[in-house]
């Protein structure tokens, strides 16, 4: 079964096998895009299925927006994991898997009897990547942690305020889930390659916490990069109140003149190559960035003199970047994202006809697969994976019966 399942695939990943015990975001977005690139994901699920199952809008219970995005090409096995012949179960799948992906606590893994040591037995090559609130070796590895919290912990919220924001608030999107779902690919991926060169699995651990500490420091340690401090810490450019969509005479419009040439390519198309084009504020890279409130300030006035249209037409024309401000309806209608198939149709066999979004990433030698399965009912394959473990059908029934696993109903 499993050879057929990975002739079935293609794409960069297709022949590695994951077993995924994540749920919510974090996890199920990192090993959607294992998916994408070809693995054969297994979803393990509760009895009651993931959290992401029950958050609406949705068609029928049990399958919400979210969930649908993030576990499309998966396959789905319901387990009580908190009885023996639910951990049992997983330990048989894990044995035919290359990676098992968590974003479990350890403490709660161990308890399950499901910690590295207890998979490795069963299956000694395994990569094991926990995607966890804070690194273990610190004194917050044992706090619970979620997308709000950690924002607010690497100091999202703060930067908001400073932004502009008349309180602190958090960015509107999952955005520390989706980072640290980006660094457990890429471990994912790595350990992967490291295996192919020694032979030898691993346990590698995701922290979100220092995950987005790290992206956030990268670009506002600023000044306290030095010791003694240089100067406080943010990235001005990037705080400035008036690094937003620009207001034009009749809508908004997204500009960013970055470079020298940009910006001498704007002054000549608006006539001002001997006013403001010879103000030493605008005249370096280096000089913009000490001044740069004025500078978007200036821009911000000046680009209420035209229309959307009008800057659009004279900002192409002197190849200064620039781009519409979108809305999620938007994007759905957007040129680009249809033309390239990023953004496409397709029917569901319950959920009915979606819109759903391919892999960004285009390959010339191994291309993902642009039509994956579509995300799975609550145990849609638990009887299939529990036969793909080793189950007789006899077994199968009688886990059945126990309750230690459930199925989708046909």
């Amino acid at each position: 079964m499993k050879q057929q399942a990975d002739r079935a695939r293609r794409g960069p990943l297709a022949g590695v096998r994951v077993l995924d015990m994540t749920s919510v975001v974090m996890g199920p977005y990192a090993t959607q895009i294992l998916a994408e690139l070809g693995a054969d994901v297994i979803k393990v699920e509760s009895r009651e299925g993931d959290n992401m199952r029950h958050v609406g809008p949705m068609k029928n219970p049990g399958m919400g927006h979210i969930f649908l995005h993030a576990n499309a090409g998966k396959r789905s096995i319901a387990l009580d994991l908190k009885v023996d012949d639910g951990r049992e179960a997983v330990l048989k799948l894990a044995k035919g898997c290359d990676v098992l992906v968590s974003n479990v606590r350890p403490k709660a893994m161990a308890r399950l009897g499901l910690h590295y040591e207890a998979v490795r037995e069963r299956s000694p090559g395994i990569i094991y990547v926990n995607c966890c609130g804070f690194d273990q070796d610190g004194p917050d590895a044992a706090r619970p942690a979620y997308d709000d919290l950690i924002q607010g912990a690497t100091g999202v919220p703060w930067l908001m305020q400073q932004y502009g924001a008349p309180e602190p608030i958090y960015a509107p999107t999952t955005l520390c889930d989706r980072v640290t779902g980006l660094h457990a690919v890429y471990a994912v991926t790595a350990a992967l390659y490291a295996r192919s060169q020694t032979g030898q699995g691993q346990a590698v651990s995701v922290p979100m916490f220092e995950s987005m500490s790290q992206f956030i420091l990268g670009d506002h340690m600023a000044g306290l990069s030095f010791d003694p401090p240089r100067g406080e810490p943010g990235y001005a450019r990037l705080l400035t109140p008036h690094r937003k969509p620009y207001a034009t005479r009749d809508g908004r419009l997204c500009v960013l003149i970055y470079n020298d040439k940009h910006w001498r390519s704007f002054f000549e198309a608006i006539g001002e190559s001997e006013g403001l084009g010879a103000d030493p504020r605008f005249a370096t890279h280096g000089a913009r960035a000490v001044h740069i409130d004025a500078v978007y300030a200036e821009v911000s006035r000046i680009m209420r003199t035209r229309t959307t249209a009008e800057w659009r037409a004279l900002l192409d024309a002197a190849d200064v970047p620039n781009m519409p401000m979108n809305s999620p309806a938007d994007l759905l209608a957007n040129a680009q994202l249809r033309a390239t198939g990023f953004l496409r149709q397709t029917l569901h066999p319950t959920e009915g006809l979606l819109h759903v979004m391919a892999p960004p990433t285009k390959w010339s030698a191994t291309p993902p697969e642009r039509e994956p399965a579509p995300a799975p009912r609550l145990g849609e394959h638990t009887v299939e994976l529990l036969r793909e473990a080793g189950y007789s059908d006899a077994a199968v029934r009688g886990l059945l019966a126990s309750g230690a696993c459930t199925a989708a109903s046909i």
